[in-house]
This record gives structure tokens, C-alpha cells and sequence, in this order.
């Protein structure tokens, strides 16, 4: 296998996918009006509620619209990570990810290309979210939209490779769709991206524990630095390392010879 062979097969990989969201104008509206909701109705609540600004480090956010900001981008990619794992449940099920996967090239190459092309994906989106949202008066540095890219790559890989190790261990769709409602809501919730951990901890210990083991939480947490020009170094190892796990992880688990859908002797798939 060449270098070329290689790059033409990542880039087709990527350029479907992609082309794919494009064509679906469904679910690129539902992304962007289900964080929209979020920022325009449930915040207004919660900045009465919670009476923010935020004590330190985010002393300088200025409302909870601009703190909730990069949790509704991290939502945007948890939801894309979820359901592009769908569409590979779906493609298994009709049989063109088994062709895609018995090709020449690596597994692992397979798996990554379209992993990179899921993230492609919920890049587009977070990015029309932030556009739309800024109209709606978010403010937003501008350096930031450019500083937060690499982020957004990093959790984006993160995410997806999530969704991609749970696709890994089901069979049929309509049960991973109950897989995804059993993963979203609790890792979305259980996080800092709607209020502030040391809240969280005033509340409840044992809930901010589960929150502090979350790698959801690592992940905004470093979306929202990343959106004001400032580095969490801490929170970015948590990513990537979570994303060399879950990645690992799907990569074991599409094995056909030792993954979690091996075939039982006499047995059909």
C-alpha cells in the first residue's frame, strides 16, 4: 500500500461523509436549533437562578449565556459522535461497512478515517452554532474562534470515538438508539456544562465526584478556555488520553476475531 492509496482512500472517507451531512438538511437543523433552545430559553432561567457571573477562574465571563456557550458546543459534537455511530450501525446493518471494512487497508486506518469525518462534521455544526448564536448577541472574542479549532478537533475525536466503541458492542439500531439516550443525558448532565462544578459540589459531593470522573467534563472545560484564547492543559491529557482509550477500544471491538461481536461456533452473526 502506497502513500497515495492511502490519502485517496482517508479523503473519499472524509468527502462522503461529509458530503452525506450536506445532503441531510434535517439534521443539520435539528443540531442547530436543539443548542439554540438551550441557549435562548433554558439559560435565560438558570442566569436568574444561579445569579452569575462565575467566581474564578471564569471571572470574566460576564453572563451565564457566554459560560454556557461552550457546553452546547460540546453537546453539538457529543449528539454528532452518537449518531455517527448510528449511521455505522445503520451501514452495518445494510452491509456497506462490512465491505468498507473487509478492504485492503488497516482497520484502524478505516476506523480513524471515519472518525475524522465525523469530527469534520460536528465542527461544521458547532461553528454555524456559534455564528448563529452570536447574532443572537453571544460575544465571543474573535482570536477565540480560531484558538478553540484545535479543541474542537481534539473532542470531536474524543466524542466520536465514544459513540464509535459503543456501536462496537450492538448489534441491531433500535438498540443503540436506547444506548445513546442511556449515555447522552447522564454524561451531558453530569458535567460543567451548564453550571459550575463548585456549584455542583455545594449541591451534592457524590454527584460533583461523578461529574469530576466524567471525561464529558474535561472536554468542555477545555472548549471553554480554547474559546477565550487560553489553554487547560489538565483537561486537555484528559481528552486526549480518553480518546486513546475509547479509540483503542473500538478498534478491539470491530475486530471480528476477538471484538465484542465475535461470532459463536455454529451461530450466525
Amino acid at each position: 500500500m502506497t502513500f497515495t492509496t492511502y490519502r485517496r482512500a482517508f479523503v473519499g472517507i472524509v468527502a462522503r461523509e461529509v458530503l452525506r451531512f450536506l445532503m441531510q438538511k434535517e439534521r443539520f437543523f435539528s443540531a442547530l436549533v436543539r443548542p439554540l433552545v438551550w441557549l435562548l430559553i433554558f439559560a435565560a432561567g438558570f442566569r436568574a437562578v444561579l445569579g452569575l457571573p462565575i467566581q474564578p477562574p471564569y471571572q470574566t465571563y460576564i453572563t451565564y449565556d457566554i459560560y454556557i456557550a461552550p457546553g452546547l458546543v460540546a453537546m453539538i459534537q457529543l449528539f454528532n459522535g452518537m449518531q455517527s455511530s448510528l449511521s455505522m450501525v445503520y451501514d452495518r446493518e445494510m452491509g456497506s461497512m462490512r465491505v468498507l471494512l473487509t478492504s485492503p487497508l488497516p482497520r484502524w486506518f478505516l476506523l480513524v478515517a471515519k472518525l475524522f469525518a465525523g469530527t469534520c462534521v460536528s465542527i461544521l455544526q458547532a461553528y454555524a452554532f456559534l455564528a448563529v448564536a452570536m447574532l443572537f448577541g453571544l460575544k465571543l472574542p474573535w482570536l477565540g474562534l480560531l484558538t478553540v479549532l484545535p479543541v474542537m478537533i481534539l473532542t470531536g475525536l474524543m466524542l466520536g470515538a465514544l459513540g464509535m466503541l459503543l456501536s462496537s458492542t450492538v448489534r441491531q439500531l433500535e438498540n443503540f438508539a436506547g444506548v445513546m439516550n442511556f449515555v447522552i443525558f447522564p454524561t451531558f448532565f453530569m458535567s460543567s456544562a451548564l453550571y459550575p462544578l463548585w456549584k455542583m459540589r455545594e449541591s451534592s459531593y457524590v454527584v460533583w465526584q461523578l461529574c469530576m470522573v466524567n471525561p464529558f467534563t474535561y472536554a468542555v472545560e477545555a472548549l471553554r478556555f480554547g474559546l477565550y484564547a487560553k489553554m487547560n492543559g489538565f483537561a486537555l491529557a484528559v481528552v486526549a488520553a480518553s480518546l486513546a482509550v475509547f479509540l483503542a477500544g473500538a478498534v478491539w471491538g470491530y475486530n471480528p476475531s476477538r471484538g465484542f461481536q465475535v461470532r459463536k461456533a455454529g451461530g450466525g452473526e
